[in-house]
């Protein structure tokens, strides 16, 4: 079986989980614990950051390439059309969605957490117990908007990936409003691409995610709450009921294997 080395949190990570789904492959989740896991994951991989796939005796990182590995040694329900224009429209929107709205939409949701207590101690596992979700829900905004000082989540970065966000949803919601999906009337790399990297703009509606079921349809307030980009989610929603496989249960999600150090 396929296995993916990932974060739940991740929207590369999603985009792949997406492609996987679309292409009807059974694969395995595997949790990569953020600092130690990271470690064993280069000890195994070479590599420190997830998405990566392992097929066999192959590890495959990086969103981009996983997906195009998938198209060449699993061709069925391909991720590019063979249309030459279509297939560097979808090209171009996939590189363009990795690198606007999978970078941007982590700044925005940075600031919204730093913002929204309850947000932030609802991201937490299910098994956090009580008194850390409440140490976790108390950090003072201040002082998580300092820390975010450290990465570049400066407010000026968080106020420019913002504006350029509300401008991508708007362009998209344009370009899906006389097509029921981004390139054609087939669905493609950069629908999936561009669904799975707005993960945190707006947490999809239904049990898709081993996350806390109060979550869904939660997000950035200033996009998940706004009617303006109500289409775009809506369309984005649909993806998720034709493609994406549901967890087995939405009250008792299956949590994906960790790995960690011992």
């Amino acid at each position: 079986m396929l296995e993916l080395y990932q974060f739940e949190l991740s929207q590369y990570s999603e985009k792949v989980r997406l492609i996987l789904d679309y292409k009807g492959l059974n694969y395995r989740k595997i949790e990569v614990t953020p600092g130690i896991g990271q470690v064993e994951l280069f000890r195994l991989t070479g590599q420190r950051q997830v998405p990566v796939l392992k097929d066999g005796i192959r590890y495959i990182a990086d969103s981009t390439e996983i997906a195009k590995y998938l198209d060449l040694e699993y061709p069925e329900r391909p991720l590019l059309p063979k249309n030459s224009k279509q297939r560097g429209h979808t090209l171009l929107i996939e590189e363009w969605a990795d690198e606007s709205i999978g970078t941007k939409s982590r700044k925005a949701f940075f600031s919204a957490i730093s913002q929204n207590q309850n947000l932030r101690k609802s991201l937490l596992p299910t098994t956090t117990p009580d008194i850390l979700k409440t140490v976790v829900q108390g950090v003072p905004s201040e002082l998580l908007q300092i820390m975010g000082l450290g990465v570049g989540y400066t407010p000026d970065a968080i106020r420019s990936a913002i504006a350029d966000l509300k401008q991508d949803l708007e362009a998209l919601t344009l370009l899906l409003a006389d097509s029921p999906y981004l390139t054609g009337d087939e669905p493609t790399l950069a629908d999936f691409a561009v669904a799975g990297l707005s993960l945190l703009l707006k947490f999809p509606d239904g049990p898709y995610l081993d996350l806390p079921a109060t979550l869904s349809g939660q997000g950035v307030p200033l996009f998940a709450e706004n009617p303006a980009y109500e289409p775009f989610f809506s369309w984005r929603d649909r993806l998720y009921a034709q493609f994406r496989k549901p967890l087995l249960s939405s009250t008792a999600p299956t949590s994906p294997t960790s790995i960690q150090i011992e």
